[in-house]
């Protein structure tokens, strides 16, 4: 009789095993991977927060972060569903590929530029430039300006201090590179100018390699997104509004006072290559509380863009068709739950 009750209790584990298996599959299944391509600047900070403290594995979601080059990179990732999602700046590449019909959703801001100065993202000038006698927008006529690229937000920041001194990008010898290539270029004479962002603009700073020239020139500006693959999105709408959540929670704690934890620039100091001190000196983009995307500012970039040449259309691009605010929405009401 004990040896059937024993018969009988094992019977019932296993089968209780496979049900939890068979659950714990479906679970996975539910928790898709997220693959989030990042680049190492103070602005993606959010991102770094919500993987290293866990906000990513309180909504339930698997993510992983990894490097990038660029904007264009990012876009076309994502496109091909090669990765899931990532950041990119606003820029004519993806205008272009929104309006081609581009195979990616806008999901979010992921940082925008303060009102205020010291700016996270100046225009500056070499030190050795500066010792020559380039004291002024006007000096720059002709002479060298570093750029990240010619399609996306530093073109458009870089045009915009320009302005300050009656110039254009037309008027100066544009040399593309990425920000941590600045202080090399400054350093040989490379660069008279360049567009920089923290932390490598107060890094220029500090070891004495460059001023900031202008800072005044995209206040308020949109800087950059949060897309996703379109088919991603798609079958794991869940997941996307999981993630967003994660976010939000990681945004507003650097918006609040975040910075000035000391586990805060610890993990940001790692992902940005920096040192912990140089980020406590940095100054900062925001966000939207709500992580919503200033469209204004977004049309402004479009219509620079445009009077360069550099759009494949004519009008406006049909933003809506790819920007799901909706499920900024259900983000934003499943942080408030919590």
């Amino acid at each position: 009789m004990v040896a059937v009750n024993r018969r009988g209790f094992l019977v019932s584990a296993l089968a209780a095993g496979l049900v939890a298996g068979a659950a714990g599959g479906a679970l996975a299944e539910d928790k898709p991977k997220i693959e989030f391509l990042y680049s190492p600047f103070a602005d993606y900070a959010p991102f770094f927060l919500a993987e290293d403290l866990g906000y990513f594995d309180e909504y339930g979601v698997d993510v992983t972060l990894s490097p990038k080059s660029g904007t264009a990179e990012t876009i076309q990732m994502l496109a091909s569903g090669n990765v899931q999602a990532g950041a990119a700046t606003w820029g004519a590449g993806l205008f272009n590929s929104i309006n081609a019909g581009a195979t990616v959703a806008i999901v979010a801001t992921s940082a925008k530029m303060p009102n205020t100065v010291p700016s996270p993202s100046p225009f500056m000038v070499s030190q050795a430039a500066w010792d020559a006698g380039i004291r002024t927008v006007q000096d720059l006529k002709g002479k060298r300006v570093g750029i990240p690229g010619p399609g996306g937000f530093g073109m458009y920041s870089v045009a915009k201090a320009l302005e300050k001194g009656g110039l254009t990008v037309d008027d100066v010898e544009a040399i593309y590179l990425p920000p941590p290539a600045t202080a090399a270029a400054f350093a040989n004479g490379g660069l008279e100018a360049g567009w920089s962002i923290e932390p490598f603009a107060l890094q220029l700073e500090r070891e004495g390699l460059g001023r900031r020239l202008v800072e005044d020139h995209t206040f308020g500006t949109e800087l950059g997104f949060i897309a996703f693959n379109k088919e991603f999105v798609e079958s794991h709408e869940d997941a996307v509004v999981n993630f967003l959540a994660a976010y939000l929670k990681a945004a507003r704690q650097l918006d609040n006072g975040g910075w000035k934890d000391e586990r805060v620039l610890e993990i940001v100091a790692r992902y940005t290559g920096t040192e912990k001190s140089l980020l406590q000196g940095i100054a900062y983009t925001i966000r939207s509380e709500d992580g919503s995307i200033d469209l204004n500012s977004v049309r402004e970039q479009e219509a620079f863009f445009r009077k360069r040449g550099d759009l494949e259309y004519k009008g406006d691009v049909d933003i809506n068709s790819v920007y799901r605010s909706d499920l900024l929405k259900r983000a934003n009401e499943l942080v408030a739950k919590k």
